[in-house]
């Protein structure tokens, strides 16, 4: 062999280190990528990628929306007249009032007197035929005496003051169009009544045209969807509910 080939290797070539802890050489590893990173490139065109993504920001504002509705608010037009002149309403009209139900406002309490509030149809409303919710205002709470008067709503034999309604407009059981009637039937008013526990009783403001616990009873706390907190249209009737 020649001297060349017994030379010993060259500590200065890039092609070497030098590990001083045991003096053997080894060779020199290439330059790795740091951690995370990721030299493939994308295959999908930029365009198809941002229909992707749109798609999964419409589902997530989807599923939170109906989360929302289901859980925290809703929104509710008034089909009938039985709320004038707090509430306007009308079936398939495009001016009839639209208002925002809060369904966390009896999570933890009942309704207040004066409260409106929307309600799915009672057991005797269901026999009655009836499907769809109602609204109405909170006239009488759990263990009250409720009696109808002279025109005028007794509570625990008190008149109550209705601030909402027309001076003119007078209470009666007479009002009730009760579903097919019979010599026997009467409205459920009209003798006086106490309310069980957990029960409310609700009439609308319409006195002499809505179909409310007058004629057939009390509306258990189980059933009620929300209160109507808001009027948002039309806009120029937009703001809060009177009681």
């Amino acid at each position: 062999m020649t001297d060349e080939q017994h030379q010993p290797p060259d500590k200065t070539s890039p092609e070497f280190t030098y590990d001083e802890s045991d003096g053997l050489a080894a060779k020199e590893t290439p330059t790795s990528e740091p951690l995370g990173t990721d030299k493939k490139t994308d295959s999908k065109p930029k365009s198809e990628n941002i229909w992707v993504e749109l798609i999964k920001t419409l589902g997530i504002a989807a599923v939170l929306a109906l989360g929302l509705r289901q859980f925290v608010v809703e929104a509710r037009y008034i089909p009938s007249g039985s709320m004038e002149p707090t509430l306007h309403g009308c079936e398939d009209c495009w001016d009839a009032d639209r208002v925002i139900v809060n369904k966390l406002s009896y999570k933890f309490s009942g309704p207040k007197r004066g409260d409106i509030i929307v309600f799915e149809p009672t057991e005797e409303l269901k026999r009655q035929g009836y499907t769809e919710a109602f609204i109405k205002r909170t006239i009488g709470l759990p263990g009250e005496k409720i009696a109808i008067e002279n025109g005028r709503v007794y509570i625990n034999n008190r008149p109550l003051e209705e601030k909402y309604l027309s001076k003119e407009v007078q209470t009666s059981t007479k009002d009730c169009h009760l579903p097919n009637p019979t010599n026997s039937a009467q409205a459920f008013l009209a003798q006086p009544q106490t309310i069980p526990p957990n029960n409310y009783l609700v009439m609308g403001d319409n006195r002499f045209n809505s179909y409310d616990g007058r004629c057939w009873g009390f509306v258990p706390k189980d059933y009620i969807v929300g209160q109507a907190v808001l009027r948002f249209w039309p806009l120029n009737r937009l703001g809060g509910l009177d009681k």
